[in-house]
């Protein structure tokens, strides 16, 4: 799927190494979709996703239930997913996911990250025309797979797909994530994971010099508790 796949992959492997980060960004992502489609995974397809990302984590089950418990909590924080948008030093696109219970507080702090790192917080659709968004599913690839009539199927979303001996990479539009988990689960794949990228079209060439100063940014960015994704187009 391209060296933008395999460099997002990974800044994701460096981001979450730490288990508690991994832990915090699920709790949140948990206690989002149970809120927003209820508290049970089998009527709550994002939740029922979410809830085997946490699996595949190891987070345990007690974590699982206290963040879809918070979710009804009188007093839980409302977290929102909010997306801002930057430009890091030498012209780099930086977007950024947040889930956040006080967004002054969130563009305060990336607006001071941008200032003083060399770059410039705008506005969160800046960088949309460069940016690709996508679903990726991660399906468990059994003996009785016949891959070519799964890319066939696969065809029916303008879906790509890319696999191994073990698992095969669903990749398709934002849009379609909906109708492939359907597809998915109907036809009794096991799905290992999921998550929604945003794949740059347009890549920037940078030197070793600039990444560096390029990499202090985004180290910062990826630091703030509000962050659960940074996205870059730098080659």
């Amino acid at each position: 799927m391209g060296r933008a796949f395999e460099y997002r992959k990974a800044r994701k492997l460096k981001r979450w190494g730490n288990m508690a980060r991994v832990f915090t960004r699920l709790g949140k992502e948990i206690t989002m979709a149970a809120k927003a489609g209820g508290p049970d995974p089998d009527t709550n397809a994002k939740l029922r996703l979410l809830i085997q990302n946490a699996r595949s984590e190891n987070m345990p089950k007690d974590n699982v239930d206290r963040a879809i418990k918070r979710a009804f909590e009188k007093d839980t924080s409302d977290y929102k997913e909010v997306l801002f948008a930057g430009t890091a030093p030498h012209g780099v696109a930086v977007v950024i996911e947040t889930a956040t219970d006080n967004n002054q507080r969130t563009v305060a702090n990336l607006r001071s990250y941008f200032n003083k790192l060399g770059g410039t917080l705008g506005n969160s659709n800046m960088h949309d025309f460069i940016f690709d968004h996508k679903s990726i599913f991660t399906v468990v690839r059994t003996p009785n797979l016949d891959l070519e009539e799964f890319e066939l199927a696969m065809m029916d979303f303008d879906a790509e797909i890319d696999a191994d001996e073990e698992e095969v990479i669903v990749m398709a539009e934002f849009s379609a994530f909906g109708p492939i988990q359907k597809y998915l689960e109907d036809n009794k794949f096991e799905i290992k994971s999921f998550k929604f990228e945003r794949i740059p079209n347009v890549m920037k060439s940078v030197t070793d010099e600039q990444r560096e100063e390029i990499e202090k940014l985004l180290e910062k960015i990826e630091e703030d508790e509000d962050v659960t994704n940074v996205f870059t187009n730098m080659e």
